[in-house]
């Protein structure tokens, strides 16, 4: 079945069944391999994108559910505002450590500070509590969330 879908700004075709998950839209048909499979039941947060700005998982997210909806992934957050922030807070504070989790934990706080330009350790701990680090890099998230949430003040 062909579906138009908006990623990263740029409409793309995709044929495919309809109940196929927009985590593997992404990475076997489009090629976009920053987005990553963890536990394929929206549990871990690796799959994180943004579907109209909001923090979505892509594992469980069908193909055929997206409509209209713009689909921003880890390749494009950057050119965001809130996204370029993140990322410079993570950089700034050293978060990665394996980085499997990390395209995913970007994701959920750049959606959080968009929303919330000055997140309380509450909303932190919400936006962030899907996502899994196995390495345990939880302080440096949230001390880099707060560096990131600094630049908007």
């Amino acid at each position: 079945m062909a579906f138009t879908i908006n990623v990263n700004g740029q409409v793309q075709n995709v044929d495919v069944d309809g109940d196929t998950p927009l985590l593997w839209v992404l990475r076997d048909v489009l090629g976009m391999t920053g987005t990553k499979f963890g536990c394929g039941m929206a549990l871990c947060g690796a799959c994180t994108v943004h579907i109209n700005g909001v923090a979505t998982r892509s594992c469980i997210t069908t193909i055929d559910s997206i409509e209209k909806a713009k689909i921003t992934t880890i390749e494009a957050v950057g050119a965001t505002p809130a996204g370029a922030q993140i990322q410079k807070a993570w950089l700034d504070h050293e978060v990665v450590q394996c980085g499997y989790c990390q395209s995913g934990q970007i994701m959920s706080a750049s959606a959080l500070l968009a929303s919330k330009p000055q997140p309380t350790d509450a909303d932190i701990d919400e936006a962030m509590s899907g996502n899994i680090c196995r390495c345990g890099t939880y302080v440096r998230i949230r001390e880099a969330i707060k560096l990131a949430a600094q630049a908007n003040k």
